[in-house]
């Protein structure tokens, strides 16, 4: 039936969020109480579904980064995990009354601190010397190795290395041997189609930079990633919170094994992939993003009245890749979203021979490397009042060049990038911050060379801190036309024709809270489609209680429902597979998931943790018309500190989806054992041996090779 109009949400709720604001609190929050050493630590609370995907992306940039104490900004302290607002400003406060944080052990000392949080933000934290010596040199070298039993290739393996002198000068680089990327991709006027060069081994330098930044100036040349603001006109960044550049060099690790054999039969009559070949698995290689590839340059601090002017200009051409489907013809098709022509269809992409009329296959589920080059520029100018107060502006241009010669290319409607050409946005943002309460919002207009032209889009976010209790709370618009790739701002997971930020309406709210032992976390997020008008919720909450000094059980509910408006078990939740094209397939169905967890600390160099998660949603097959798909997992964990400089970590978990039905989702046992030894600050070596058995009765899994798979792991950092 008819639901109320959406597009007038944020108006409706205005009133509710300043009650809420008036009396509430705010921090930035990853859902629990976040202790990691290493990358993996996060993936793993990643696959428990402990952490959203914003939130790895961001804890494992800053981990990755690291972040000096002595001149981060509030903003950029704030993304790190566990602290509230309150947190933030006693660092500030003790940084500017000592002069300079010479250990982070002295905020413990001050008072500043409890010794709990600051142990977890540690491996977040880099140690600068205060006046180093003009010609001192330090760096990392970083080695990364993966290697699955059975796979004959030369394993996948990544070198990342970085080094800073002269005081303000860093240069990086990273190379990467890939095993699996395809070739050259160019057209082929014999078939009207496309060709690339099958996948061999390659090495590619996908990032490096050089840079100079002191306490005004920041200029970089190379990968790097900026943003500012609410992330609504721009951001490329990872943090809750951007304001300025920083550098890329970020690789991520695969943890599922990559299909061998993605062709299918064209001109053969025969699949390469049929038989034996369907379900044979090799070892992923390491991938990267690409960001920005050029030049930015930033006046970070300048005197002006009472307060400080800043300034960035920056400038990018970033050659890109896309996944094959996301493509079309648009000398053949007129329309891309018109799914019934099947002009308006991606290009097949052939396998090139040697002989160019030799019968041939296809690829299928590729990502075609080097496609286009996005030309882009853009800049921000802000005034700050305060630490906490400022007025900004923030505005970008962009456009494609296609290097495929011979065929009219341009992107899918349901592609992150619009097609039809140039596009960018522009938008102006502020912030005010008194006692308690920081209030922040921004505003943008997108322009686009699609039928809509661009689109506004809105945001208000509300941030307060009394004592031990903390909330946030987000209002937003984004209009169904808001086709801006580079806006990053608070929403839902879903998308509309690739983006999150668009299409939505909503009110978020966040609660974190400690009242004695208890640790209390809670969401709502409420949200309206503008397209369909419909209504969507998403309810977490979280409760940990410190029994005692070894003992910490925890407990947490989500709900999520994807219409409102509609119930019952015929509506899906999530797919398991999109359709062949790529193309997301709607779902408007429910899911609810509780979990329970028991943390125990026997000994002051032992952990055991025991997880258990149960979840009921919607699957939208016919065998489940009258009851809702039941999945469960369970999670076994174990860290030893055997010495200070040696942890070993022992990791089990067992997944069921679809209990009632061995035959048609995962059923497995995955279990590793990592070793990761220091040496001082100097030298660290973490190797990592795992099995992934895969326990089902699908006919996949049958014939799966290899099953189990055996994964060793190898990384290897040096510092000096």
């Amino acid at each position: 039936m008819a639901g109320p109009s959406y597009r007038r949400l944020p108006v409706l709720a205005t009133a509710l969020l300043a009650l809420v604001v008036a009396q509430t609190a705010g921090a930035e929050d990853y859902g629990e109480f976040i202790q990691v050493e290493t990358e993996e630590d996060l993936l793993d609370l990643l696959s428990a579904q402990e952490l959203q995907d914003d939130d790895y992306e961001t804890l494992r940039e800053l981990l990755q980064d690291g972040m000096d104490l002595n001149s981060a900004s509030r903003d950029e302290l704030y993304s790190l995990p566990n602290l509230t607002y309150a947190d933030v400003d006693a660092i500030l406060d003790y940084r500017r009354e000592a002069g300079r944080i010479h250990h982070p052990a002295d905020l413990v000392a001050a008072g500043v601190l409890e010794e709990r949080k600051l142990l977890a933000i540690a491996p977040f934290l880099v140690v600068v010397e205060e006046k180093p010596a003009a010609w001192a040199t330090h760096g990392r070298v970083r080695y990364l190795g993966t290697y699955v039993a059975g796979d004959e290739r030369v394993p996948a393996m990544a070198l990342a290395a970085r080094v800073s002198s002269l005081r303000h000068l860093e240069a990086g680089l990273v190379g990467v041997l890939t095993r699996q990327r395809l070739g050259d991709v160019r057209y082929d006027p014999n078939r009207g189609a496309l060709s690339a060069e099958p996948p061999g081994v390659q090495f590619h330098l996908p990032k490096f930079y050089l840079q100079w930044q002191d306490r005004r100036w920041h200029l970089l040349a190379g990968t790097y990633r900026i943003g500012f603001g609410q992330r609504l006109t721009f951001d490329n960044t990872t943090l809750s919170l951007p304001n300025g550049i920083r550098l890329d060099d970020t690789l991520y690790t695969n943890q599922d094994l990559s299909r061998s054999c993605r062709e299918s039969e064209a001109e053969q009559g025969v699949s390469p992939c049929a038989g034996d070949a369907r379900y044979q698995y090799q070892s992923p290689d390491y991938r990267w993003t690409d960001r920005l590839r050029g030049m930015a340059v930033g006046l970070k601090k300048l005197e002006l009245g009472s307060g400080w002017l800043q300034a960035y200009g920056f400038a990018s051409y970033q050659t890109r890749s896309i996944y094959q489907y996301e493509i079309y013809d648009a000398a053949a098709c007129a329309d891309p979203t018109n799914d019934s022509d099947p002009d308006c269809a991606a290009p097949w992409v052939y396998k090139r021979r040697d002989d160019l009329l030799e019968p041939t296959t296809r690829f299928s589920y590729q990502t075609l490397p080097d496609m286009f080059n996005e030309l882009l520029g853009g800049g921000n100018v802000s005034y700050f009042f305060d630490r906490r107060s400022h007025l900004g502006v923030t505005g970008y241009g962009a456009d494609i060049r296609w290097l495929v010669q011979g065929m009219t290319l341009d992107f899918q409607e349901w592609s992150r990038l619009p097609y039809g050409g140039a596009f960018g946005a522009l938008g102006v943002d502020g912030a005010w911050g008194r006692g308690a309460m920081d209030l922040a919002a921004e505003v943008a207009r997108s322009f686009d060379g699609q039928p809509g032209g661009g689109g506004m889009a809105a945001l208000l976010r509300s941030t307060f801190t009394v004592g031990k209790h903390e909330f946030e709370g987000v209002l937003r618009y984004y209009d169904t036309d808001f086709a801006n790739p580079y806006a990053r701002p608070v929403s839902a997971p879903d998308e509309y024709d690739g983006l999150r930020a668009r299409d939505e309406s909503g009110l978020r709210m966040r609660y974190t809270g400690k009242v004695g032992d208890w640790q209390l976390r809670g969401l709502l997020d409420f949200w309206g489609v503008l397209s369909d008008q419909q209504a969507r919720l998403r309810l977490w909450t979280r409760v940990d209680y410190e029994l005692s000094s070894w003992l910490l059980p925890g407990l947490w509910f989500e709900a999520q429902d994807r219409d409102l408006a509609s119930s019952g078990r015929h509506n899906c939740f999530e797919v398991p597979v999109e359709t062949s094209e790529g193309e997301p397939v709607p779902c408007s169905g429910e899911k609810y998931q509780l979990g329970v967890q028991l943390r125990l600390l026997p000994l002051r160099r032992l952990a055991l943790t025991v997880k258990y998660q149960h979840r009921f949603l919607d699957d939208g097959r016919s065998n489940y018309d009258d009851k809702m798909r039941q999945d469960s997992s369970l999670w076994l964990v174990m860290n030893w500190w055997a010495t200070d400089s040696l942890r070993l970590r022992v990791r089990l978990r067992y997944l069921n989806e679809a209990l009632d039905a061995g035959d048609y989702l995962e059923q497995s046992l995955w279990a590793y054992l990592e070793g990761l030894w220091k040496l001082d600050r100097t030298l660290r070596v973490k190797l990592r041996y795992e099995i992934y058995a895969w326990l089902d009765d699908r006919t996949s899994t049958r014939e799966r090779n290899p099953n189990p798979a055996h994964w060793l792991r190898l990384e290897l950092e040096a510092r000096f």
